[in-house]
């Protein structure tokens, strides 16, 4: 099986004329090919390597475990294990009735919530799960039920049946509420892979009200918007508002793979023994990493230089060519172009030594390390503007 490296357009978004880029190695916001090509990475793995490439948190909790345990049966129990589920309660504010199920990446995070979902709702009778048009929450079948793009699931149904697919805006939210029968409702507070959209102002507090109204599970997938990439641990702690059930992956283990799946309050009982298993879920090396990512993303207080550095970048990005405005929060920013040319614009970047991506045809995402500076943002804005200029002289060439 062959990655896919193009656009709906078909066109190549990985190549370097005509030869797929070959990454070999890493350090810190920066990543080699195998021909010594040098790249600043501002996608991070599609929001992954929070603490950048070859960081020595990272390196250090790997070596140090690799020497000690690196997996049990799920017979067992670790201390790696047991303190990640604590951090990830205290992070999330379950208190005491909180529960961590501990997977290997988001989709299987989103996969057990599905499981959640249906255990709730065969208790109480609900059938329906509600998911958002422009939502993204796997490749998986089930969690593929749950991302209502066609392309995605056309060549893989039927799918899985009670999924039902609405606008992300209140009235519609309110519209399928008032019909009955919902078990849970899944979003995410910024759809990523839509193009860094954020639900409308509102959405989510009123999504709240409606679930606790009806009886409903409020599942948050905050895959890409988790592990402080927004500024705070969780982007819905913005709105001040309480999941049923949150899942991360991506930036909690800083490119170790790694997923959970939190549960709050009285979802938290949902489970039993036999419901739901994982072989390497929670194995004592990823929990390591993520503890040690976790532990220095807090002790250095790296979520408020997410916050300024995230602001700084869309401030200064506003004014350059093409840009219209930006969006999003923290280190997950969408630059909205004014034409349809973000493919264009993250080749042109490629070439020039600078990783972003395409969304959208119309967005440009970034992902930056948390742990970037005043070089990396200037590197950064020096490659983009140039990449943006190029695109600009090549659409008005094209338009004589």
């Amino acid at each position: 099986m062959t990655q896919n490296w193009k656009d709906e357009a078909g066109r190549d978004l990985m190549s370097l004329g005509g030869r797929l880029a070959n990454l070999e190695r890493g350090k810190g916001s920066h990543v080699w090919d195998t021909d010594g090509g040098r790249y600043l990475d501002f996608l991070g793995g599609i929001a992954v390597n929070c603490l950048g490439h070859a960081h020595p948190v990272v390196i250090d909790a790997i070596t140090q475990q690799a020497g000690r345990l690196i997996h049990v049966s799920n017979y067992f129990a670790t201390p790696q294990q047991l303190e990640l589920a604590s951090r990830l309660k205290r992070l999330a504010g379950t208190g005491d009735e909180g529960r961590v199920f501990l997977a290997n990446a988001g989709t299987e995070a989103n996969e057990t919530a599905i499981k959640l979902a249906r255990l709730h709702g065969n208790k109480h009778g609900l059938g329906t799960i509600l998911c958002l048009n422009g939502a993204f929450h796997g490749r998986t079948t089930g969690a593929l039920a749950l991302t209502p793009k066609a392309a995605y699931q056309d060549p893989f149904a039927p799918l899985m049946p009670g999924v039902k697919a609405i606008d992300p805006t209140i009235a519609a939210l309110e519209e399928a509420f008032a019909a009955g029968d919902v078990a849970a409702i899944f979003a995410e507070p910024i759809q990523g892979e839509a193009g860094v959209v954020p639900l409308p102002e509102g959405f989510l507090v009123r999504a709240r009200e409606l679930a606790t109204e009806h009886n409903a599970l409020l599942i948050l997938d905050e895959v890409q918007t988790g592990s402080g990439r927004t500024g705070e641990w969780f982007a819905h702690q913005h709105l001040g508002i309480t999941p049923d059930a949150v899942t991360i992956a991506k930036s909690v283990g800083a490119g170790f793979p790694l997923g959970a799946l939190i549960t709050y309050g009285s979802a938290s009982e949902l489970f039993y023994p036999g419901t739901h298993n994982s072989t390497f879920g929670g194995n004592p090396l990823a929990s390591a990493v993520a503890n040690a990512v976790l532990e220095f993303i807090e002790s250095e207080n790296l979520l408020e230089n997410v916050t300024a550095r995230g602001a700084e970048l869309r401030e200064k990005v506003a004014a350059l060519p093409l840009v219209a405005s930006t969006r999003g929060a923290g280190l997950l920013i969408g630059i909205v172009l004014d034409a349809p040319v973000a493919a264009d614009v993250a080749a042109e970047a490629l070439t020039r030594g600078l990783v972003i991506n395409a969304p959208a045809p119309d967005v440009i995402r970034l992902a930056p390390a948390y742990t970037i500076g005043d070089s990396e943002i200037a590197e950064f804005l020096d490659i983009f503007t140039a990449s943006l200029d190029a695109v600009a002289a090549q659409n008005q060439e094209n338009a004589r």
